[in-house]
């Protein structure tokens, strides 16, 4: 009879042994304890308020990266589709051979484009008095046909008159705020003027709107006016010069390669500048407001994560008698913890996918949920006045996917470790006694 009580409790060992970590009793054991039943349905709302708080946390750090790398994506395209991204200006005498030195700065390996730059700021205005601030920047047509964000974006009329040396081009936005359209006449009005014997007069002259251009950006939309440069260097009494040239480049990043290389063409004392150096302190504030973002999401997980530990907990204490009874039936204590461990795992891992596929299909339908927000609450979500694009822009980037989806899975992962741990020290004898 010892004989073959012996033999079964060696026969039941080997099966034990030979199912191995994370065996198919294991997961199925796991899996029993994740379903809801009556008695336990406390337990399983925990489960699921940590579901949903995974699953919207990875979602909402999904959507915030991808929109402020979006909204960082479009502001610099925008401002270097019209912004040089190395502006070159005099030190000891102006430009009057500006000609000269586009052509040699033109022909550096790397630069794309040099544009002869006027620019000065005047006071616009159009039908019914209306007047607005406005930057007027003068460029020769033909540079204008290379600045696509400009000359591919002619909501009306065109550039033939501006090519002709008469029109203007005017931002959509400040058309519209002045009332115009193409064809009317604009009256741009510069302090400095002419020189008579009772001062400078203010300079007065109206020019015809050939075109309306729109690039999206509201600051660029509602400000700039392009003027041919002949007829700039006339209005503002710099015949014959330029303030500056902006250089465009292959590789926006590489303008510190290029610096020695454009200072040797010049033969000249020049100062250098880069768009990096223009818009430091915008781009640094993004960078600061992305990453504290960032952090202050991650919060949200982290709450979710520790649903999952309370609900664990509450868990082990309710299945004291299983655990009791898996433990004398041969299960060993590093069995009972995996079985715990696949429990709160789980509920992490499948929260993190859903948020994952959450938060992709809001990325994708960024725009037309916005649209419908502002109609169902009456109001313009993300005014484009306030935040310069016209569209919320969204643009996922797989590394910080990546790193969100493995933060998450993480800190799900910590989160079961102790309660799994807490349910393989449970003595047998002790659960079994005060069942």
């Amino acid at each position: 009879m010892a004989s073959v009580a012996a033999s079964g409790e060696t026969e039941k060992a080997a099966r034990t042994k030979a199912a191995g970590a994370f065996s198919a009793f294991e997961r199925m054991v796991a899996w029993r304890y994740l379903r809801s039943r009556r008695k336990e349905a406390f337990i399983s709302v925990i489960a699921g308020f940590s579901f949903v708080g995974i699953m919207l946390g990875v979602a909402t750090l999904i959507i915030v990266m991808a929109v402020m790398n979006g909204f960082r994506t479009e502001l610099i395209s925008r401002i270097l589709g019209i912004n040089g991204h190395m502006i070159i200006q005099p030190i000891d005498a102006p430009f009057n051979d500006y000609a000269e030195l586009t052509k040699k700065f033109a022909a550096v390996p790397g630069v794309r484009m040099a544009l002869p730059l006027v620019e000065g700021q005047t006071l616009a205005s159009g039908r019914g008095g209306a007047g607005s601030g406005a930057l007027v920047r003068g460029v020769r047509p033909e540079d204008l046909e290379k600045l696509n964000e400009v000359s591919s974006n002619i909501k009306s009329g065109d550039i033939v008159g501006f090519a002709s040396g008469q029109g203007v081009l005017v931002g959509s936005r400040l058309a519209a705020q002045l009332g115009l359209s193409a064809g009317d006449q604009i009256t741009l009005i510069s302090p400095e003027g002419d020189v008579t014997p009772m001062g400078v007069n203010p300079r007065v002259k109206s020019y015809p709107v050939s075109g309306i251009f729109e690039i999206g950006m509201s600051e660029y939309d509602a400000t700039i006016i392009y003027m041919p440069l002949e007829e700039s260097q006339n209005y503002f009494n710099a015949d014959g010069i330029v303030q500056s040239i902006e250089l465009f480049v292959d590789d926006p990043d590489a303008v510190d390669d290029l610096r020695p290389l454009i200072e040797t063409a010049a033969g000249r004392p020049i100062l250098v500048t880069d768009w990096r150096q223009r818009n430091q302190t915008f781009f640094s504030a993004l960078q600061v407001e992305r990453n504290v973002m960032f952090m202050i999401l991650t919060l949200i997980v982290l709450v979710a994560a520790l649903n999952i530990i309370s609900g664990l907990i509450m868990l082990v204490k309710d299945k004291g008698s299983d655990i009791a009874i898996l433990r004398t039936m041969g299960a060993g204590s590093g069995a009972v913890m995996r079985i715990f461990f696949m429990t709160g795992a789980a509920i992490g891992i499948v929260g993190t996918i859903a948020g994952v596929l959450l938060g992709v299909l809001v990325c994708l339908n960024i725009e037309s949920i916005r649209q419908f927000f502002s109609w169902l609450s009456g109001t313009v979500l993300f005014n484009p006045e306030l935040y310069f694009l016209s569209e919320l822009p969204a643009e996922m980037s797989l590394s910080e996917t990546l790193s969100v989806v493995g933060m998450a899975l993480v800190l799900s992962f910590i989160a079961t470790i102790f309660p799994a741990w807490r349910a393989s020290r449970l003595d047998p004898v002790q659960a079994l006694r005060y069942e």
